[in-house]
């Protein structure tokens, strides 16, 4: 059983090693039928990323925010962030980086995945261009639409249903995923983000609920065809 922490990225007691990331244990099974019905088509799934705890993710966070890593708008373009506010570089960095503490990658019940016949993680960027038409990730993307809800996985972040701007790479099982995200406590948030090192603490902590209800609570419904269960 998942400790409650794990939902905030401060507890990965109960997660389990899969091709080198930590995963929740019916995840990783999952995962590894998906993975073996892949290569019947081509297709190597590959993970990027797998679980991240709250250290990580405020790694990232920080980095972002103090100019140390590139800051990207919607069209994955990096932004000159020298003249921004405080708000407005924070509206930014949640484009495509979570808040510590509500990363779905806190969960191990969510992956980033790759084509590992057709790029190598170190060439991958992890931006919509790889794996739309053409690019190196297109095949896997077209057939984790088809078949992923088979082995209860599906796309948490689309367009227009997710606070989170799309990601054709992240695939969440829902089985799990939906029961901790049901569990999710901002109180308890609050509390780990009031004791972090975390950039724009005070102003992230006057707007958590409103940021919490669009970047956690708003994903994608779960697409009628999941039939993997637990």
């Amino acid at each position: 059983m998942l400790n409650p922490l794990t939902a905030y990225g401060l507890d990965s007691s109960a997660l389990i090693e899969h091709q080198g990331h930590k995963l929740e244990s019916h995840t990783a099974a999952a995962l590894s039928q998906m993975t073996a019905a892949a290569v019947t088509a081509g297709i190597d799934i590959q993970i990027c990323s797998g679980y991240r705890d709250f250290d990580r993710q405020m790694h990232i966070w920080n980095n972002k925010a103090n100019g140390l890593r590139p800051v990207l708008d919607l069209e994955s373009k990096p932004v000159d962030i020298s003249e921004k506010s405080a708000d407005e570089i924070i509206d930014l960095i949640l484009l495509w980086s979570a808040l510590p503490g509500t990363s779905r990658h806190h969960w191990g019940t969510d992956v980033d995945l790759f084509d590992g016949n057709q790029i190598t993680q170190s060439q991958l960027q992890l931006i919509s261009a790889e794996y739309d038409k053409d690019g190196p990730c297109s095949a896997l993307h077209q057939w984790l639409v088809l078949n992923a809800s088979k082995y209860g996985f599906y796309f948490p972040f689309q367009l227009g249903l997710s606070g989170v701007s799309p990601e054709p790479w992240h695939l969440s099982y829902f089985p799990v995923a939906n029961n901790i995200l049901s569990g999710f406590d901002i109180h308890v948030l609050k509390q780990a983000i009031s004791n972090s090192d975390i950039r724009f603490k005070s102003e992230l902590l006057a707007r958590l609920e409103p940021l919490v209800n669009h970047y956690v609570f708003k994903v994608a419904p779960s697409p009628s065809g999941v039939t993997q269960v637990l």
